[in-house]
C-alpha cells in the first residue's frame, strides 16, 4: 500500500494499483465499492469512472488540498459518491456542506450517505441561490463545484465570492455538452477558464477523458 499524503491512498487489489480513501464508517459502502482491509484499517476503493474527482487524481491531478479538518462546500452533491469520499479525507473535525437541488437524488443521498456521516451537512437547495444556504457557517477552504448547468461557471463564481476564503481553492466542473452542444469541448472549457481569471489563478485543467467524455476539470486559487 502506498500512501499520497495521507489524504488518499494507493491500494494493490486484483494485481492493480488502485485508489482508495480510508473508510470514516467502517463496514459502509456508499456505491457498492470494494472495501479493504489493510493493517486493521479499513479502505474504501475510489472509482474513477463514478467520480470525477477520482478522475482527476487518475489524470494527473497536482493539487490536492482535501486534508484532515477541511470545510469543503460541495455544489451538485448528486446521490453523494464523490462527497462520501471527501468525508473520509477531512474526517470527523472537516465538514462537506453538500449542496443538491433535486429531491429524489437528495433523498437517496441523505438515505445512504449523509446519515451515516456526521461530517456531511446536507443543503437542500438551489445552487443559484447560496444567500439561501442557512446551515453553511464560517468560510471554506474549498469550493467544488459539478453541476449541470448553461450558467455553471456563474453559479460557481457566485457562491465562491460568498463563501470561499482568500486564497482558498476552487475546483470547476466543466460539462461541455450542458453549455453548448454546438462548439468544441476545447473551447468551451476555454471559454469557460477564461471568466475565472478576473479573481483566481489558474493551477491546472484536466481532461477527465476517459473517464468522463467531454468533461474537464480547473482547479484556481482564490485571489481576491
Amino acid at each position: 500500500m502506498e500512501e499520497d499524503n495521507q489524504s488518499f491512498f494507493w491500494i494493490k487489489s486484483e494485481g492493480e494499483r488502485k485508489l482508495a480513501t480510508e473508510n470514516l464508517v467502517p463496514g459502509n459502502q456508499v456505491y457498492k465499492e470494494k472495501l479493504i482491509i489493510k493493517k486493521g484499517i479499513e479502505y474504501r476503493l475510489w472509482d474513477a469512472f463514478r467520480s470525477k474527482l477520482a478522475a482527476a487524481i487518475m489524470n494527473e491531478l497536482e493539487y490536492f488540498p482535501f486534508e484532515n479538518k477541511s470545510k469543503v462546500l460541495y455544489l451538485g452533491a448528486s446521490t453523494g459518491t464523490t462527497v462520501s469520499h471527501i468525508s473520509d479525507i477531512v474526517g470527523p473535525s472537516g465538514m462537506v456542506f453538500a449542496v443538491e437541488h433535486a429531491s429524489r437524488v437528495a433523498r437517496d443521498f441523505l438515505d445512504r450517505v449523509a446519515s451515516y456521516r456526521s461530517n456531511i451537512m446536507p443543503i437542500l437547495q438551489d445552487a443559484r441561490k447560496p444567500k439561501e444556504y442557512f446551515s453553511v457557517f464560517g468560510k471554506v477552504d474549498i469550493v467544488y463545484v459539478d453541476i449541470a448547468q448553461p450558467d455553471q461557471t456563474q453559479i460557481a463564481l457566485d457562491n465562491c465570492e460568498m463563501y470561499l476564503k482568500n486564497g482558498g481553492y476552487f475546483f470547476l466542473v466543466i460539462k461541455t455538452r450542458s453549455i453548448d452542444v454546438t462548439k468544441s469541448p476545447r473551447r468551451i472549457v476555454e471559454e469557460e477558464t477564461e471568466k475565472l481569471k478576473a479573481n483566481f489563478d489558474i493551477l491546472q485543467s484536466i481532461d477527465l477523458h476517459p473517464y468522463d467524455k467531454d468533461h474537464a476539470m480547473v482547479i484556481a486559487k482564490y485571489k481576491n
